[in-house]
């Protein structure tokens, strides 16, 4: 079923996505379930079925979409946000509410962390509210019920928990003044029509979700998220993501690990409506943090095998290290095809397969499984530097030094949590 291509042409064609993104391995595992499940004899019926199907249409994209969520996830960006609602709620006079935006919301986490944050800061109620979005009607539909689960909430800090939230069967229930600060629905970033008739957002939160659309599609999105950012607003976005917003117009607001975006204006100061940041660390421009050799070059130490536990997942991880290491390109390829068809999608992999795809010269395509590396698990310290390095070749130098940059801080932290 992977090869054949009408599939992912359709998933293209309703939400965007790149199958370069994800791997043609898990686009074949999500056709294979619900063809396993509509009873479907072969593939070329359950495409039948699925062009005659509204409901089945929505039930691959939901099976290709597995939300990977939680609340607070990249704290800092919440912090952020916090300060300048308050500094943009001076500006304005207080006159009118801010307006948020958090496409894809998903199952809620991120809106409702958006309110928990405002609130939390002294925000009053009346003086925001906040729109979630998601393409996905079930994502929707489990945000509206407002339950959730102990894996929505990670980190050592979860007193918010006890602030929001009521414990209840089946997980904890997050609290109708939450609730009420958030509305929900359904809705798709290429569609023309979104929110044609509604005013612009002072915030707008779209995180994870470029790294999924080929460069054109990055573009187009892109297009529409400026007009829904206000000209003095700012923009959230995924970690692996500051980039491609870099080449767009748009630029840091300088707060670490934030990844926050405003618009670019140039020889303008500062505009009033951000709240004075403390200055990042400085970086030791004189000794700039080293740009490592392209993988596999002939002065490039090969990279260690991960070690793993002692499972099928483990193994394969192992072998795909050692085929990689071993210069067999097309058997690690293949090992990494095995591995994402059978079991849920792993940073490491990607972060072989963009380094297999650098190696044969596919920078394209080895830049969006490094990316794709990063939004699983955002220090990944190889997919950081190999990707930096990629930058680099491509002439985005300040792409490049704030990947390395947020790899230098992860050195230090894992130095400091093992002494």
């Amino acid at each position: 079923m992977s090869s054949d291509p009408r599939f992912s042409a359709f998933l293209k064609e309703r939400i965007g996505l790149d199958v370069a993104s994800v791997g043609e391995a898990i686009i074949e595992r999500a056709v294979r379930q619900r063809c396993q499940s509509s009873q479907a004899p072969s593939a070329e019926a359950y495409w039948q079925h699925l062009q005659n199907s509204h409901d089945e249409q929505q039930a691959l994209i939901e099976a290709v979409i597995v939300p990977e969520t939680w609340f607070f996830r990249y704290p800092e960006s919440f912090a952020t946000l916090a300060r300048l609602a308050q500094e943009r709620l001076a500006e304005i006079k207080q006159m009118r509410a801010l307006r948020i935006l958090s496409l894809p919301c998903s199952t809620g986490e991120e809106p409702y962390s958006i309110a928990m944050a405002l609130l939390d800061a002294g925000v009053a109620p009346h003086q925001f509210k906040v729109q979630g979005m998601d393409v996905s009607p079930l994502s929707v539909e489990r945000a509206r019920r407002g339950v959730y689960g102990k894996n929505s909430f990670r980190g050592a800090d979860l007193e918010f928990r006890d602030r929001h939230f009521t414990e209840e069967e089946g997980g904890y229930r997050i609290a109708d003044r939450v609730r009420e600060q958030v509305r929900l629905q359904v809705g798709n970033l290429l569609d023309p029509t979104l929110l044609a008739n509604e005013p612009t957002y002072d915030f707008v939160f779209c995180r994870n979700l470029l790294i999924y659309f080929d460069q054109p599609t990055q573009k187009q999105v892109f297009d529409v998220l400026k007009a829904l950012t206000h000209v003095d607003g700012v923009l959230f976005i995924g970690p692996a993501e500051g980039s491609l917003l870099g080449r767009h117009g748009m630029r840091s607001i300088g707060v670490p690990q934030s990844f926050a975006f405003s618009r670019h204006v140039e020889q303008a100061p500062p505009a009033p409506v951000f709240v004075p940041m403390p200055a990042p660390t400085p970086q030791r421009s004189a000794a700039p943090i080293p740009i490592k050799p392209r993988p596999f070059s002939t002065v490039s130490p090969p990279v260690p095998p991960v070690k793993a536990p002692h499972t099928d997942a483990g193994d394969l991880l192992g072998q795909i290290a050692t085929l990689a290491n071993e210069g067999k390109s097309a058997e690690a390829r293949a090992a990494c095809e095995r591995y994402l068809s059978s079991h849920p999608p792993a940073a490491q992999v990607f972060y072989w397969l963009g380094l297999l795809s650098d190696v044969a010269g596919s920078a394209l395509e080895a830049q969006g499984y490094y990316r794709k590396a990063l939004y699983l698990e955002p220090q990944h310290p190889q997919a950081l530097m190999h990707l930096a390095a990629l930058l680099e070749s491509q002439g985005d130098s300040a792409g490049a030094r704030r990947l390395q940059a947020r790899a230098a801080r992860s050195e230090r932290a894992d130095s400091e949590s093992k002494r």
